[in-house]
């Protein structure tokens, strides 16, 4: 038996979470600041928080949280119970006995989680599905088999709201009828060399960070439940006979999960969020939403009237009604997010929310199903709202009472309730509960004592007027008690349908970078997103036009707003979309910064369009293929340019990045060499379009800020 007390093990883990601030840089180097500021190692090391899962009562959560070990930077998870009908209770250390992840409950009241691990040390490693029972006194019991496939590495499960049956997905052969087979072939690697073999039908060639694996999509495979163990070989929800179901990654790749899926109440159905693997995939954005009755037949398709996105179903309490996310535009990845609404007894479809001009980015019904909770970017905050599924009205809850920042992850519970995550640009995800959907309490200190004991900052929103007068905003982070003349960097967004909205970054960090001793500026111009759909477009076919107009005209607004900041001394810098700006900014204002951090960014608008992987991006935001639309890619183009480079670059990239493959980042560094510009080039072989491992994000900020420093800090060597 496991105890829900801590253990030894425990303790290091609950101890880390409180532990002082790591390895911070000498306060003396930052004027006027006595509290040590941020260090990369604090950024790198903070535990993070995962997302809440209830028990159908609504009484108990758990959660975990993803530790850094200090000396070594290994992560690992710790799992923690919260009691919810007792105010004031603190999480208490849940011991499983084996690593795990994806913790949920289920109608049991057991806990079920997916683990790689096994209580018996001779079991072959491969991803189960586990339960645990847990006793009045906060006993765990022994891990219990759920579902064990051998052929198969389990990727996620999802449990119908009565117990009664399970959905698990893996990389299954669309011709295995059963979940996983032992003689499966796959067809992309005939042999008898290892080369791979991709035919022009089969859709993507590589995706995201890995290549393709033609004729083994992602499958969702329902089995029924006896006393919490699947039973029988699976019935595939994509249809049996590939002749008359589908060939789908479901849920979608490389991101989707649990999320896409909703049971029935009863058990009966499953809905599903499924893109068709074929030769239209690269350039199609048409997710559709099918609906299965668990016998492995083929499932009956939804939303075959939208050729756009259909993603996120959520069933009503009562199982009346589907609800989900919709697109209207084909091929348009940034378009609005509207809340569909589905009588599935009537088969009448509506748009609930046509007439408001929010992108939402999460769906959930009230435990009563009356209303609908979904939250979307408004300004620089991600605040929730509520939905009359009758009427369509929506109404924006005060959650935080006007400092929402960022809330995720949210569950409304029985009596009104909500739980949810809140993190900001200073601090990170910590556990909030709402009592009636009004002001929340924090629930958990994961990380908000350990920030306590940093240098404080202070962030001060602002608008202006920027291209074509369009009210555009901003943000400046800094050391709240800096002194003194403060350089400046300017931080440029991807997407570029993004935004450096009031949100926790494990990565592109405001904080920690001001922590440095800069202040840091962002802008969302024209193409972000949270202030309207027209906005948001404004960026298509314009990639170097009003956006450059913008940050230019921020970092002005900015520098007039705060006159602390030193303007003669700035750099810039941005990732992915931020990164084809400032190549961009390298050749169309050449002469204002004194150094550029580019991250994985565009260099070539032509051979990146023959590189990437979503060719839907580059052909909406340009207008066409780069054939088709020749001259706005060139027009949009950094390459034409480099005869006015001047300003020294350091060059970041990642060797399995396919969305802007790291040829992009050589190509720039060529221009720079050859042009004698002072330049670096930083390759992380095992990283994709974002840097996640905790020694090469230790890594990357290290080589940035001593970028920085070379060519802002006064008495740097240059």
């Amino acid at each position: 038996m496991h105890n829900l007390k801590v253990s030894g093990a425990l303790i290091a883990v609950a101890a880390s979470l409180l532990a002082a601030p790591l390895a911070a840089q000498d306060v003396s180097a930052v004027p006027g600041v006595t509290a040590p500021p941020m260090s990369a190692e604090d950024l790198v090391t903070l535990p993070r928080l995962g997302a809440p899962a209830v028990n159908a009562g609504g009484t108990l959560a758990v959660y975990s949280v993803t530790v850094t070990d200090p000396e070594s930077l290994a992560r690992s998870p710790a799992h923690f119970l919260l009691d919810l009908a007792k105010p004031g209770a603190s999480p208490v250390a849940l011991d499983l006995g084996i690593r795990a992840s994806s913790l949920t409950f289920g109608a049991d009241g057991q806990i079920y989680f997916l683990s790689s691990e096994s209580p018996d040390k001779q079991a072959a490693a491969r991803s189960r599905v586990w339960r645990v029972s847990l006793a009045k006194d906060g006993t765990a019991g022994q891990p219990q088999v759920v579902a064990d496939y051998p052929h198969v590495e389990i990727a996620g499960f999802k449990l119908a709201p009565n117990g009664k049956a399970i959905a698990l997905w893996a990389e299954v052969p669309r011709d295995c009828p059963t979940f996983g087979c032992a003689d499966a072939k796959p067809q992309h690697l005939p042999g008898p060399g290892t080369g791979r073999l991709y035919d022009g039908k089969d859709g993507f060639v590589r995706h995201w960070d890995r290549w393709a694996t033609p004729g083994t999509p992602n499958r969702i495979f329902t089995f029924p439940l006896k006393d919490g163990v699947a039973q029988g070989q699976g019935a595939p929800v994509d249809g049996t006979d590939p002749a008359t179901g589908i060939t789908a990654d479901s849920p979608t790749m490389p991101f989707g999960g649990g999320e896409e899926i909703a049971f029935a109440p009863d058990g009966s159905t499953l809905y599903f969020t499924a893109r068709l693997s074929d030769g239209a995939e690269p350039t199609s954005t048409n997710l559709d939403i099918y609906a299965s009755d668990l016998s492995g037949a083929a499932p009956k398709l939804l939303t075959a009237a939208n050729e756009a996105t259909d993603t996120t179903p959520a069933v009503s309490p009562d199982g009346r009604y589907l609800a989900w996310l919709a697109m209207d535009r084909p091929t348009y990845e940034a378009d609005k997010l509207s809340v569909r609404l589905l009588d599935l007894k009537t088969g009448q479809m509506r748009n609930l929310t046509k007439d408001t001009d929010l992108s939402f980015a999460s769906l959930a019904w009230s435990t009563d199903g009356k209303h609908l909770i979904a939250t979307a970017q408004k300004v620089l905050d991600t605040p929730a709202f509520n939905i009359d599924p009758a009427t369509g009205k929506v109404t924006e809850l005060n959650l935080m009472a006007g400092n929402e920042a960022h809330v995720a992850n949210l569950v409304p519970l029985p009596g009104g309730r909500a739980l949810f995550t809140r993190d900001s640009l200073g601090q990170p995800a910590e556990l909030f509960l709402s009592d009636g959907m009004g002001q929340a309490r924090p629930l958990t200190d994961v990380a908000t004592s350990r920030m306590g004991g940093l240098a404080s900052i202070v962030t001060r929103r602002f608008s202006f007027a920027g291209a074509n007068g369009d009210t555009v905003w901003g943000q400046i982070t800094r050391l709240a008690d800096q002194t003194g003349p403060i350089p400046a960097i300017l931080y440029i967004h991807g997407g570029p349908q993004g935004s450096y909205n009031d949100s926790w970054s494990n990565r592109w960090n405001p904080r920690v970078t001001a922590s440095q001793g800069y202040a840091v500026i962002s802008i969302d111009f024209h193409g972000s997103t949270g202030y309207g759909q027209a906005f948001t477009d404004a960026i298509n076919k314009d990639w170097g036009g009003k956006p450059l107009e913008d940050l230019q005209k921020g970092l002005d607004a900015a520098l007039t707003l705060d006159s602390q900041i030193d303007g003669t001394k700035a750099c810039a810098m941005g990732a992915s979309y931020g990164g084809f700006m400032v190549n961009w900014i390298a050749g169309k204002w050449p002469d204002r910064f004194d150094c550029i951090v580019q991250h994985d960014g565009i260099f070539d608008n032509r051979s990146f369009y023959y590189a990437t992987e979503e060719l839907w991006f580059p052909r909406w935001d340009f207008g066409g293929s780069y054939e088709e639309a020749r001259e706005t890619y060139e027009k949009w183009n950094p390459a034409n340019h480099i005869d006015k480079w001047k300003t020294p670059m350091l060059v970041i990239t990642g060797q399995q990045d396919f969305r802007v493959p790291y040829t992009q980042g050589i190509q720039s560094f060529t221009a720079l060499q050859e042009r004698g510009i002072p330049s670096q080039l930083l390759v992380f072989p095992d990283e994709n379009h974002w840097v996640l491992g905790a020694k090469n994000s230790l890594q990357w900020h290290n080589t940035v800020f001593a970028w920085l420093d070379r060519w802002l800090k006064q008495d740097a060597q240059k």
